[in-house]
């Protein structure tokens, strides 16, 4: 197959919905002859924070000089993304020669997307000997494809209620989910905070025999914060960091640098890897370059300054906000738009806060929110704004607006981002 034929397959396989177990994955790893096998990997799930805490670690093992692979999801604008090795993309190449080993398992058992995709991935890190793999999970945990690796280390980023038709009503319900990853006998981390979702990863823990280690109990001192990053000073379990440069912007990065920094003291126990503190000071100041992330209050141009932040539920978004309080940025032109199962209401009245005019958008999947009922949303918390008919007439409508000296803040869904970047691409500075 090309390389459009191969995505074409996959995209046919978006329309059979989700379902979830291993049974599918499980079938077509043995296929692959269970690439899954043949590397030590770190297995991330959690509400927010999973992108971010694997890129930071990906960073660190490969400026470290190991091999390291990323799996995370979803993809903004092109469907490599998802899978790096050493912070770049999978060829086109790599892409259409996996799933053309696979097609014949993929037309007789019609696995979803992201079990193809997941099972492309773990094929893909076996072919290029990765040293190691970052993987981070799809949704939830005990029954998401990337369950089937048996990590080194299990990372669970924090928690709140959300896809709760799926996860359970309760924090204890997705706790349990989130807490299926633990292995026997393998070390977990955690940023979790709230007492009762503690208490089920407690319990897990000991039915697993896994140590746990609570990763908030940090002390840090902020020297300097801009968007171009954080410089500070950082102590957690008897490691200790000064003037540590880290090049995510954003003071809620703080949570999951102490999430990152408890995980690469387990790892340098366990003795497989050599991760210096120059290589952990090397990694986190060039989390960008050498992971690919983008998308976490990152600056996509300037005259006037566009940041895109990929705040896609309440919590994340009134991370955001105090983020850009706590630089001093308000009277945002702010473009944002979300899907249909999320808090919409509560998202924008934590936006109304910094926001001098809001342009609602819709991105061009079947699950967005309309743009009218985000103009609603704003206009009750007593915001200039407009609604636009699609993302990029959203983001023209801003550039064209705000002034040279003026800021735009594009949030929202990972759709309303990735859209945006598309129209952006050619503007970056």
């Amino acid at each position: 197959m090309t390389y459009s034929e191969s995505l074409h397959l996959l995209l046919s396989l978006e329309r059979l919905g989700m379902k979830f177990g291993l049974d599918g994955i499980t079938r077509l790893l043995r296929r692959l002859d269970d690439p899954h096998k043949d590397y030590p990997a770190i297995h991330i799930a959690g509400t927010n924070g999973k992108g971010s805490v694997a890129s930071m670690l990906a960073a660190v093992f490969t400026s470290a000089g190991y091999k390291t692979g990323l799996y995370t999801s979803p993809h903004l604008v092109r469907f490599e993304e998802r899978i790096r090795i050493d912070g770049k993309m999978i060829s086109q190449k790599s892409v259409a020669s996996i799933l053309t080993e696979l097609r014949p398992s993929i037309v007789r058992q019609k696995p979803t997307f992201f079990e193809a995709t997941t099972a492309l991935a773990l094929k893909y890190f076996s072919e290029k000997k990765v040293d190691i793999a970052i993987v981070e999970t799809g949704l939830g945990g005990r029954l998401d494809s990337t369950n089937v690796l048996r990590p080194s280390v299990s990372i669970i980023t924090n928690l709140s209620l959300e896809h709760k038709e799926i996860l359970g009503n309760t924090i204890e319900d997705i706790a349990r989910e989130k807490a299926g990853i633990i292995k026997k006998d393998t070390a977990c981390i955690t940023g979790i905070r709230e007492f009762k979702a503690l208490k089920v990863l407690r319990k897990v823990c000991r039915e697993q025999n896994a140590p746990l280690f609570v990763a908030t109990n940090y002390q840090c001192k902020e020297r300097k914060s801009s968007l171009d990053g954080s410089y500070l000073d950082m102590k957690i379990g008897g490691m200790s960091f000064g003037r540590l440069s880290v090049s995510l912007a954003g003071h809620f990065q703080l949570a999951n640098l102490a999430v990152v920094l408890e995980t690469l003291k387990q790892v340098r126990t366990m003795g497989k890897f050599t991760l210096s503190d120059d290589s952990v000071r090397s990694g986190l100041s060039h989390v960008q370059e050498l992971s690919g992330l983008t998308g976490r209050l990152t600056t996509v141009a300037v005259k006037p300054r566009v940041i895109v932040d990929v705040a896609h539920n309440p919590e994340a978004t009134a991370q955001l906000v105090d983020s850009l309080k706590r630089l001093r940025l308000k009277k945002l032109t702010v473009v944002f738009g979300v899907m249909k199962d999320k808090d919409h209401a509560s998202m924008v009245r934590r936006l109304a806060a910094i926001t001098d005019q809001a342009i609602a958008v819709a991105a061009h999947i079947e699950r967005s929110r309309s743009a009218s009922d985000v103009a609603a949303a704003f206009a009750a918390e007593g915001c200039r704004v407009r609604a636009a008919l699609s993302v990029q007439e959203g983001v023209q409508l801003a550039l064209e607006t705000v002034p040279k000296n003026g800021l735009i803040l594009v949030t929202g869904s990972h759709f309303v981002v990735g859209e945006a970047l598309s129209v952006l691409a050619p503007k970056r500075a």
